[in-house]
């Protein structure tokens, strides 16, 4: 469903990005980051020269095979745009009640419930950023590095109010597999018995998160700096309104064209109606007993 070109008060260089080609900002998406990053600033909750913005109508890969880029960075005051791939929630599946999974390429299912690993759209503000250890893998050239990863919590409103009972935010597309114990008493991050967790690391940029908005690395790294002791807002597309009107076929709705055909209509699932069907699989699933993580092999 296609858009309008970009509102009159956009300037010349900004208005060069608008649109619905690879990197481009569609219209209705800029409209509304601009307005909630003026709004912030006038409330004095914003002081950051730069915001954010996220389309996730927007496929996971361009065209030309590369990641799509669907993640914007606008510094209006000194006429810079970047855009940049982010991943979307996952969702999930529970047998026999519901089905709210998402595809790598293009997604399909949004909701704002506690523990349905989706992406709810609506207006965010940057707050704090919490540096977590996760373990330590072994490097290219030999050596074990920590793996610590920095998390921005996202600040919601509306839909996107429970932002931080979810733990909505954002974080590189980085984690640890296969994780075991590995001796090491004397290492800070030792647990009581002296064992720190060793892993292997992978890099799902591109790919799935648990609801969070996940970067490549390098953008995370640059990302968190840019917003550290510096708060700015984060427009994410699209709001439960967008769903509805795109499901209806209202004129002027908008959704990305590719992904629209790729998944035939999207479907919010709003808090009230999924917590519900979580928790009613929760007690018939019950998580088995935690089990030990397993000691490494000896090297």
């Amino acid at each position: 469903m296609a858009q309008a070109g970009p509102a009159p008060d956009v300037p010349a260089w900004l208005a060069a990005h608008v649109g619905e080609g690879e990197g481009q900002i569609a219209p209705l998406v800029l409209a509304r980051a601009r307005a909630l990053y003026r709004r912030k600033v006038a409330e004095g909750a914003v002081r950051n020269p730069c915001y954010f913005a996220m389309d996730a109508t927007r496929p996971n890969t361009a065209e030309d095979g590369g990641p799509g880029r669907r993640f914007y960075v606008i510094c209006e005051a000194a006429q810079t745009f970047q855009a940049i791939p982010a991943g979307h929630g996952a969702g999930r599946r529970l047998d026999g009640l519901a089905d709210f999974t998402n595809g790598r390429e293009c997604a399909k299912n949004f909701g704002n419930a506690q523990d349905s690993e989706l992406t709810a759209g609506g207006a965010y503000v940057t707050a704090e950023i919490k540096d977590s250890f996760k373990g330590f893998y072994r490097a290219a050239g030999g050596g074990d590095v920590p793996l610590v990863r920095s998390f921005v919590q996202f600040e919601g409103e509306g839909d996107a109010a429970n932002a931080r009972p979810r733990a909505i935010g954002g974080h590189a597309a980085l984690t640890l597999k296969g994780l075991c114990r590995r001796r090491d008493p004397h290492d800070p991050h030792a647990d009581d018995g002296g064992y720190v967790l060793q892993g292997t690391l992978v890099d799902y940029t591109g790919g799935r998160s648990n609801g969070c908005t996940s970067w490549s690395p390098t953008d995370a790294a640059a990302l968190v700096a840019a917003v550290k002791d510096a708060p700015t807002t984060l427009y994410l597309y699209p709001e439960a309104a967008d769903i509805a009107a795109v499901a209806h076929g209202d004129a002027g709705a908008y959704w990305n064209a590719a992904c629209l055909r790729a998944i035939g209509s999207p479907v919010y699932w709003p808090q009230g109606a999924l917590a519900p069907l979580i928790a009613q699989y929760r007690r018939d699933h019950p998580p088995p007993p935690p089990r030990p993580i397993p000691l490494c092999a000896a090297p």
